[in-house]
């Protein structure tokens, strides 16, 4: 495969990061921590520009930043990342894999090749049931316990310790906490202090789609979470946010059974507004825990949502699977959103 076989290639040191959701903020913010402290590398992998594009170019590097697929990781043979990065998993790609095990197997593939003068950083809510032979460093914003990196009254904490005031950064919610955390993990398995990191971080705007903030119309603040392709994504940006929401959701039927997050959405939504082939089927899932109705367009989702939500409040695009019944894909999808909460104004 690509990846194996320009790490035969490199020959310097990788950090590699995969995921089921998150891997592509993490994998960009890693990158600019890196860089803002002087350690030189390029994000790459299913980021962007191919690995073997990285190596071609032979500019000075300290490190390579990959973002891994499930599908990259299939091929591998001594591919062996200094530092493995687990954001979480949840089962995606069934169209591709016989089960979740097949699925989890692939991403697992990530340390297998991993010694103890490595590192894995991972997930303390998600620690995946396998041998691991690098050394860990663990994260997490909701109180998985004994994390090395921690969240607690809007501050990151490293082994108790205050080391961000996240209310100071651009990003917003627990998820995008615990990309920061990601980052700031690698940055300090490479010698990198608190210090040196706190600028960049504060200053980074997640990518488009993510979590985005796209107008404020009528006291109202309208978010693009279109990239929230799954219920887990839906499930982080839920959990992420700090009062309840107004939440559009919906799209395309791949069998995603909604009612698994009926008591999270009791607590954190106060109107759902649901579109496309799933529509009916969320409604049924929430009934009793949330009002939900249906809009047969994005346009009328939106007009319905800013209509519900009171000055103060948001309203959250996180539809929780995917675009392909009514868009060409995600990013259609979010740029459409926004077009029509720029019409509101």
């Amino acid at each position: 495969g690509e990846i194996e076989f320009a790490w035969e290639r490199w020959g310097g040191p990788v950090a590699a990061i995969t995921g089921t959701n998150g891997k592509t903020t993490t994998t960009e913010l890693t990158a600019a921590v890196l860089n803002g402290a002087g350690c030189r590398t390029v994000p790459a992998g299913n980021y962007g520009t191919a690995f073997s594009e990285v190596v071609l170019a032979g500019n000075p590097l300290d490190l390579v930043t990959l973002e891994l697929s499930s599908f990259q990781l299939e091929t591998i043979v001594d591919f062996r990342p200094e530092i493995a990065v687990w954001m979480n998993f949840a089962p995606d790609h069934l169209d591709r894999y016989p089960d979740v095990g097949a699925y989890l197997a692939a991403k697992l593939r990530i340390f297998e090749n991993q010694t103890p003068d490595d590192f894995a950083v991972l997930n303390a809510a998600e620690i995946p049931e396998a041998a691991l032979a690098a050394r860990p460093v663990t994260f997490s914003a909701f109180g998985a316990e004994g994390a090395d990196f921690a969240f607690e009254d809007g501050w990151i904490l490293h082994r108790s310790e205050r080391v961000l005031n996240f209310r100071e950064c651009r990003l917003r919610g627990r998820h995008n906490a615990e990309n920061a955390m990601a980052a700031m993990a690698v940055a300090r398995c490479r010698g990198i202090d608190f210090e040196a990191m706190r600028e960049t971080i504060r200053g980074y705007a997640a990518p488009p789609h993510r979590c985005q903030w796209v107008g404020e119309v009528g006291g109202v603040t309208f978010v693009n979470d279109s990239k929230a392709t799954n219920l887990h994504a839906l499930r982080s940006s839920l959990r992420g946010q700090e009062e309840p929401v107004v939440l559009i959701a919906g799209g395309k039927n791949k069998g995603l059974d909604f009612s698994e997050l009926k008591s999270l959405a009791a607590d954190t939504v106060t109107r759902a507004i649901a579109i496309g082939e799933i529509a009916e089927e969320i409604c049924r899932a929430w009934h009793g825990a949330v009002p939900c109705e249906t809009a047969a367009t994005l346009d009328e989702a939106v007009a319905k949502a800013a209509a519900a939500a009171a000055p103060g409040q948001t309203v959250l695009f996180s539809p929780g699977t995917s675009s392909f019944d009514m868009f060409g894909g995600y990013e259609e999808r979010g740029r459409r959103f926004a077009e029509a909460v720029a019409r509101l104004g």
